[in-house]
């Protein structure tokens, strides 16, 4: 049963953002006099969803971990292994999750956020995502999800929908963009929007690199076609939305910061060069799109997951005055300039994963807004815009895109089974269809 005094101090702290002048007496009242702890449920239970579940148990003062859920119940128990492991010298995180309150199977956010939690973590496969937030902001629960958003154009708009309630409802919203949180970004974002290497002309943005996890189970060890999916689900756009998404969004998303703005049109081109065996599903290994913005600008972009070649993830802004270089690399952010002066980070390095919790818990904790799903939700579209771009050859506008592109996900999502239909599924040589760049169609008709 919840606590009265607890859940009326939550409740306080976000009528408080919407009462001007005494956000901060009713904050510290409240503190003063209820149980501050907040409890959380993890959906997800992936090496991501881990990571997040300690960072919010290790954010400032009380948090307890009361409930998870996973499609399966090894990786859950994994999940909770390494949890208690990390985090049991941390005497404000307290993890309590009894075997009534793991859950099991695709319905398990469901339970999970029905579990008397005040904050969920979102962190499955992100096609799920518009599902599973959708479910939590008609439930009045703050939310922290991972990046991608959505894999798909109507997913971005169920995301969009949702976040527009949550702001209703003064919930607040963390999305898994960190690089808003990571000090290097902020001082160096903020230099050129301070005009330091004078109008931004366009951006080049990168992640370039060896690739993910192999797939993680063979045909012979799984009991269904969908189980082999989720298993290995970075392989299926319906689940990952293609690693440009899943990955290159972080860059995307920072072309966008510094631009000020989502792009207007794109065209591009990719394929399958490397990767192609079957048990790599339908993604392609390679991405190259050119984002087009309102004012005329654009952003070059890369991304690329074959080894031995050039490798980089990173970002680069072009101004008429020098060139801004950003990394999550601290180290690597620096800013140069025409003169030939250089300015080089040498600030605070502290881990970005770590910072966008703390952001949020406190935001909770004192009743101010706080909500990043817009921002996650239209990076989330430029990176499937661009995937769009490269798939169907085309050059497409966000405007089409965002409101005619195709659904990849099944129809009946919110009751998928081990038993069901994946929206791809291969032919007799366990082959799958591949996107084909001038004759995929990737808008509804």
């Amino acid at each position: 049963m919840s606590n009265p005094s607890r859940r009326d101090f939550l409740k306080h702290s976000s009528v408080a953002a919407a009462s001007a002048g005494v956000l901060a007496s009713v904050g510290s009242r409240a503190f003063a006099d209820s149980d501050d702890t907040i409890r959380i449920g993890l959906v997800g239970c992936g090496g991501r969803g881990t990571g997040a579940a300690v960072q919010a148990l290790k954010t400032a003062g009380n948090v307890k971990l009361v409930a998870m859920g996973d499609a399966f119940a090894d990786q859950l128990d994994n999940s909770l292994n390494n949890i208690e492991r990390q985090t049991r010298k941390d005497d404000t995180a307290h993890v309590a999750v009894d075997d009534e309150h793991k859950f099991v199977g695709f319905d398990a956010y469901r339970k999970v956020i029905g579990s008397d939690v005040d904050l969920v973590i979102l962190a499955t496969p992100p096609g799920f995502r518009p599902l599973h937030f959708e479910h939590a902001v008609a439930n009045g629960k703050h939310v922290f999800m991972e990046k991608p958003v959505a894999t798909d154009a109507p997913g971005v708009r169920q995301v969009l929908e949702a976040a527009r309630v949550a702001k209703e409802k003064n919930l607040k919203v963390g999305v898994g963009l960190q690089r808003h949180h990571q000090p290097c970004y902020l001082d160096l974002v903020e230099r050129v929007k301070n005009g330091e290497i004078g109008d931004v002309l366009a951006m080049r943005v990168y992640w370039n690199g060896g690739g993910v996890w192999e797939p993680r189970r063979t045909r012979d060890e799984v009991a269904s076609e969908m189980e082999y999916q989720m298993r290995s689900w970075y392989y299926y756009n319906w689940l990952c939305g293609d690693h440009i998404c899943e990955q290159h969004i972080h860059n995307l998303d920072v072309g966008n910061w510094i631009l000020g703005g989502y792009p207007v049109k794109a065209n591009g081109m990719g394929g399958r060069q490397v990767r192609t065996d079957k048990r790599y599903g339908e993604i392609y290994d390679h991405h190259a799109v050119e984002y087009t913005f309102a004012d005329g600008r654009t952003m070059i972009s890369q991304c690329r997951h074959i080894r031995g070649c050039w490798n980089s993830v990173s970002e680069h802004g072009h101004g008429s005055k020098g060139m801004v270089h950003l990394s999550s690399n601290p180290r690597s952010c620096r800013i140069e300039y025409a003169n030939g002066d250089v300015y080089q980070f040498k600030g605070d390095t502290k881990t970005p994963y770590q910072i966008e919790h703390d952001d949020l818990f406190a935001a909770i904790r004192e009743g101010r807004s706080y909500n990043e799903a817009v921002n996650g939700a239209m990076s989330t579209m430029t990176s499937i815009l661009g995937r769009m771009c490269t798939y169907s050859g085309k050059e497409l506008t966000m405007d089409e895109a965002l409101n005619k592109g195709r659904s990849v996900m099944p129809p009946n999502v919110a009751d998928l089974t081990f038993e069901s239909t994946p929206p791809t599924v291969p032919g007799e040589d366990g082959s799958y269809p591949i996107p084909m760049p001038g004759s995929t169609n990737v808008l509804e008709s």
